[in-house]
Parts: C-alpha cells; structure tokens; sequence
C-alpha cells in the first residue's frame, strides 16, 4: 500500500451480507468502517420514509455533498483503511456519483430471489428499486466505463462457502494484506454502526463470525419469484466477474 488511505467502497443491495462483511473488515486493525453514509441524504432526496426515520435523519448529514466530502476527507484515527459500506439504492439521482472516481469501488452480490425473501420479512413495500437491483448495474457500468474494465465483484454465497478463501481475493485484489483477524469479531453492537441497526442487525450483533452456507433458495410468493426472475440477467451480468477464492 502507498502512503495514501485505500478509501474502499463497497456497493450492496439490503440482504446482502452487507453488515458481516463490515464486522470482517471491521476486526482489521488498520481499518476504520462507516455504515451507509448516504441513509439520511437518500431519505431526503426521495421522500421515502423508512422505520427510525428521525433517529437516521438527526444521526447524519441529509446534503449529499457533504456526505462526498466526509468520504474523501481525513480518515478517522488516520488509519490507512476506510471501509464504506454503501446501499446502491441510496444513490438517488440527485445525489453525487463524481466522488466514486477517487474510491476503490467493490460490488457485493447475492442471488436477488436471496435477497427479496430476506427484504419482505423486514418490509412491507418490495420493489426490485428497493433493493437496490437497476441501481447496482447503473453504478456497476459507470465504476466499468470509468476503469475501462471490470471491478472485483463478491458473491455473498461464495463468501460464506469459503471465507478465508473469498476475503484473500478480495484483498488481493484491492492491494491489501490478508488477515485471519478478519474471520471473527466480538458479538454486540459496535461504534460504527448506523442509528437503524437495532432494526435490523440482531442476526449480526448475535454473531462471532461467518455463518454457514445457505441452503437452496427458498421458494417465493409468485409477485416476489416474478421480481427475481426480473433481475436476473441484470444479477447474472454482474456476477460473470465476481472473484474466485484464492489458495
């Protein structure tokens, strides 16, 4: 690594492995996390109303702007890592994409018939929208067009499978060191997660480290299992260059 922090932003619909995958690089001893920076500025650009609205609008900024520059400013506790953990629904139109050039941009996938059985059981609204789906292939092409290739894409079945294996690539492919530290955590909550995590990180404040493999997915109403087949060139594009586990 150079002298300059790795500012690593990684892009994930709800569902998604998303809070684990802070905890992994949150137990880094050189990286410092941030969860969902854009929550409040995405719920003001819409107008959309979600549970702990008001906890989430008073806990960050709701200028878009100002969210860029918190990002891109002096890393907290100057450590060399900056993990951003971002929902690609939060990026509303409204809101600033230019910032991504200056980050090292990370997708997280997950199979959306996964992630819609998970959402539904949190939300009564579900839309493909929501979850971030026609969002991430629109910031996956522009992090593409702007690199003239692929970024690393992670499959969150392929982590859970072999997490060792999957976070060495990831390392590996974003230029840090790997480190078995990032394989457990303490349970509880921890200082860098958003005011809504009582909501929905109970699953994750009960854990210690990767769960297992999941089972086959599951069986969905016929309005959700028609949202899923809908996204499913959308999610098969993006996973054609998700990592393979290093040995």
């Amino acid at each position: 690594m150079t002298d300059m922090p790795l500012r690593l932003a990684m892009w994930s619909g709800p569902r998604n492995l998303s809070t684990t995958m802070m905890r992994s690089f949150g137990a880094r001893p050189d990286t410092v996390c941030v969860d969902e920076p854009f929550y409040a500025a995405y719920l003001t650009a819409t107008g959309l109303v979600h549970p702990m609205q008001a906890d989430i609008l008073a806990a960050q900024p709701t200028d878009g702007d100002a969210v860029a520059r918190q990002l891109l400013g002096p890393v907290l506790g100057g450590k060399p890592v900056f993990y951003q953990k971002h929902m690609t629904h939060h990026m509303a139109p409204a809101l600033p994409r230019g910032w991504m050039d200056a980050v090292t941009n990370v997708f997280l996938i997950r199979d959306p018939a996964r992630v819609l059985a998970s959402y539904a059981r949190k939300m009564d609204a579900v839309s493909l929208e929501a979850i971030g789906v026609p969002q991430q292939a629109e910031l996956f092409d522009r992090v593409c067009q702007r690199m003239g290739e692929a970024p690393p894409v992670v499959d969150s079945d392929d982590i859970l499978a072999d997490p060792p294996g999957m976070l060495r690539a990831l390392c590996d492919a974003v230029g840090l060191t790997y480190t078995e530290a990032m394989l457990s955590w303490p349970a509880g909550p921890k200082p860098e997660d958003g005011v809504w995590a009582p909501h929905w990180y109970d699953a994750v404040w009960a854990s210690t480290g990767f769960g297992q493999p999941r089972p086959a997915a599951p069986d969905l109403p016929d309005d959700l299992r028609m949202l899923a087949e809908k996204a499913a060139d959308s999610h098969a594009r993006i996973a054609a260059h998700r990592l393979s586990p290093a040995r």
